[in-house]
């Protein structure tokens, strides 16, 4: 009995798990790589997965054993060296998702929603099918990305302007593809793609979800992706970014470019910003954020746990409470001590924070250089350290990971480390 071809859909292979011959698994399917020919076929070459250490590597389609429930399976060594397209390979996810075709039948535009693959021979792939939506996509008056017209599947010798880019191309369904992401893992997504792909899906983010992204961004990609943004949007963004990411980013920019964007913000979200430029960016008061969890003294163990607890907190800034004088925002009333996490948790709820301080941790001067900070963290073991000014009002904190950012060489998220060396045909 003949078997029927297997087919899977590109959109759903994103996140896919990836396993070797041993049932260990890989990483994960970020992407898929082919090469398109005018009159076809369109060969499907391989698969883009991202391994432990969020690097991403080639595995092409004469490795790929099986595509079975929700799996990847593999055979064979792995090339580690970092993914690097080719002048005449195509990205399905990150390029053809969202892409307008004219449907061949003269019916009219149509835009791509999915890519359908399949296996022709044993570890032969082709794209083969589209999964489309009739009429092109538009935008409402809201601006929000508007659908319209029937589903339905073609082949792909039923459309024309497969492989032609679009000038103004969405990215509604790319970014569905990656929804599940983390903020920093959706940047590595973004920077692989090119310039104009990285301004389209910017655009189609919201501003909450482009700032999260934007922070674990290279600073060319935040600089690239933000003077592409409408100034009003671009102002936007800024007050969703923590103050100290944002005033890294506008420390990147030309001065006026800089100045006229602070001049948009809302005055509450720029003045922190702007006393965050005020500094060097390799001190403390350079490297700090302004919006450290501050309390009263005679707020409760418990009121200080139910904040810590909250999602957007990064753990370096959950792992304190810094306790002053009213007012509590930055810069506030006289610094009283930091209530570390762990002695939160071993204390009764209903204990005043007063009684539960740490007065032995020296606090940081803003001028503080880089060097002396990263010493004082290590001193402490701690992975942040209040900042103060000369009269003893809380200006932020300093944080480990931000101390790291500024060791770590410029190109450390791209760093890698090739382990096998299985070439790519």
């Amino acid at each position: 009995m003949t078997r029927s071809p297997q087919r899977v859909f590109a959109a759903r292979l994103a996140g896919t798990a990836v396993f070797d011959p041993q049932g260990d698994q890989v990483g994960r399917v970020r992407d898929v790589v082919a090469v398109l020919r005018p009159r076809g076929p369109h060969r499907v070459i391989g698969v883009v997965v991202e391994v432990p250490g969020r690097r991403r590597v080639f595995v092409p389609m004469t490795r790929v054993t099986n595509v079975v429930d929700g799996q990847v399976l593999t055979t064979g060594l792995v090339n580690m060296r970092r993914f690097e397209q080719r002048s005449t390979e195509t990205l399905l996810l990150a390029e053809l998702l969202d892409r307008t075709v004219e449907l061949a039948d003269g019916s009219g535009p149509a835009t791509i929603e999915d890519l359908g693959l399949e296996q022709v021979r044993p570890r032969d792939w082709h794209l083969t099918k589209l999964f489309v939506r009739r009429g092109a996509a538009h935008r409402g008056l809201s601006g929000r990305l508007r659908r319209r017209g029937e589903t339905m599947t073609v082949g792909v010798a039923d459309v024309t302007g497969l492989t032609v880019p679009e000038a103004d191309q969405a990215a509604t369904n790319l970014l569905a593809a990656f929804e599940e992401l983390r903020a920093t893992d959706l940047a590595d997504v973004i920077h692989e793609l090119t310039p104009k792909r990285r301004r389209e899906v910017a655009a189609a983010l919201d501003d909450e979800r482009l700032a999260d992204v934007l922070e674990e961004l290279p600073e060319d990609d935040q600089v690239e992706i933000l003077s592409a943004l409408e100034g009003d949007r671009a102002a936007h963004v800024l007050e969703e970014m923590q103050p100290d990411d944002a005033a890294d980013l506008l420390s990147e920019l030309p001065a006026e470019q800089a100045e006229r964007l602070l001049a948009l913000m809302e005055p509450d979200d720029a003045d922190p910003v702007r006393r965050l430029l005020a500094y060097d960016e390799r001190t403390a008061g350079g490297l700090m954020t302004s919006d450290p969890v501050v309390l009263a003294p005679d707020a409760s163990v418990a009121e200080a746990l139910a904040i810590v607890r909250r999602v957007e907190l990064s753990p370096p800034l959950a792992s304190a409470v810094y306790v002053c004088r009213p007012p509590l925002e930055t810069p506030t009333g006289r610094y009283l001590g930091t209530a570390h996490l762990q002695r939160l948790l071993r204390e009764p709820p209903h204990t005043p924070l007063g009684q539960v301080i740490d007065n032995d941790v020296v606090p940081l001067e803003p001028e503080e250089t880089l060097q002396g900070v990263t010493r004082r963290l290590a001193a402490y073991n701690l992975v942040s350290l209040p900042v103060v000014d000369e009269d003893g009002h809380l200006l932020g904190a300093v944080t480990a990971d931000d101390v790291l950012d500024h060791l770590l060489p410029d190109d450390w998220r791209e760093a890698e480390e090739e382990v096998f060396e299985v070439g790519r045909g």
